[in-house]
């Protein structure tokens, strides 16, 4: 599919946080972020070092959820989870940069998720790590096509994606949504001769039809079940699939966690699969040196209390780029 031109709907903001002085010794991630300045800068080569930079972009949208029925409101969370990083200490090494969002208006949902695809692809190839601030679980389209269309794959790496979430989100509907998007890649995917190489740690089996399990297995799906979420379990699970590729891209979906941990979602879920597992793959995923791509979605701050779904997804975006730049495990 051709991406469409490069263009950032609205630039990118200033930060904003506590401080604590000046020194690198204080630093928070308000004062780490620096903006992506103009669409020219999207493609260009970032300063290269021992750690890739990371480049975060928003995704301002929640059409997808409203197709599939959900409780709208994802499209104010990029904001939200900015302003949760902002305070948060950054002990990390890389360049942070902030590229701004990408603006779904209405019904012109893949407009947008094409706009975010060509600027991933972008940065990209211009050495970044990419990671998506959504949003509905809609913007795990636009990164694939952000993922499949840059240089690394098209000269052969082998990707996958890994999804963190209680959902297949394989729904076969007429209209495209949030419940769609991994059907729609693996469409796609046989559209050019190849298979999606998909896998999903915390599905829950009361929240899936039989028919999306028949879907599942019929596409090779690999998956974890919410109740088989133990940490050893989990972990032999991500590094099996970890084999089978050289890049990743990491999609979080935050009704991954039950309803106590992360109430500001579309679908709450009653069980869950504990932080501590979930942070545990975020971390081996960024040391294994596969990472190429994350996106976190579902965050819904009309439903958050005190900032708390926010908080956990900030904390988590800090876990995937400090894990990487230390080679913690």
């Amino acid at each position: 599919m051709d991406l469409a031109p490069l263009t950032i709907d609205i630039p990118a903001q200033p930060w904003s946080g506590r401080n604590d002085g000046d020194g690198a010794e204080h630093r928070r991630w308000w004062q780490a972020v620096t903006a992506l300045g103009g669409e020219t800068a999207l493609g260009a080569a970032l300063p290269a070092g021992g750690t890739r930079p990371a480049v975060l972009l928003g995704f301002c949208s929640d059409e997808g959820v409203r197709r599939n029925q959900g409780r709208v409101g994802a499209s104010a969370a990029p904001a939200e989870i900015r302003a949760a990083l902002g305070s948060l200490a950054w002990h990390g090494e890389r360049t942070l940069y902030d590229a701004g969002d990408v603006l779904v208006s209405g019904a012109g949902l893949l407009a947008g998720q094409l706009r975010a695809g060509a600027a991933l692809t972008a940065m990209l190839d211009g050495g970044a790590l990419t990671v998506v601030l959504g949003g509905g679980h809609e913007i795990a389209y636009a990164s694939y096509l952000g993922v499949v269309n840059s240089r690394r794959v098209r000269e052969g790496a082998r990707w996958g994606v890994l999804n963190l979430d209680a959902h297949f989100d394989l729904r076969d509907a007429p209209v495209p949504s949030s419940g769609t998007v991994f059907l729609q890649m693996a469409n796609a995917e046989a559209e050019a001769g190849r298979s999606l190489n998909y896998a999903v740690v915390g599905i829950s089996e009361p929240n899936n039809t039989r028919a999306l399990f028949r879907t599942a297995d019929q596409l090779d799906v690999k998956y974890l079940l919410d109740e088989d979420c133990s940490l050893e379990r989990a972990r032999e699970f991500v590094a099996s699939f970890l084999e089978r590729i050289d890049v990743l891209h990491l999609t979080i979906d935050l009704d991954v966690f039950e309803a106590s941990l992360a109430p500001g979602v579309s679908a709450p879920a009653a069980y869950g699969v504990p932080l501590p597992v979930i942070a545990a793959i975020c971390r081996q995923v960024a040391a294994s040196g596969k990472l190429f791509h994350a996106d976190v979605a579902e965050l819904n701050p009309e439903f958050d209390i005190d900032h708390r779904t926010a908080k956990l997804a900030a904390r988590l975006v800090n876990t995937v780029l400090r894990a990487e730049s230390c080679g913690l495990s």
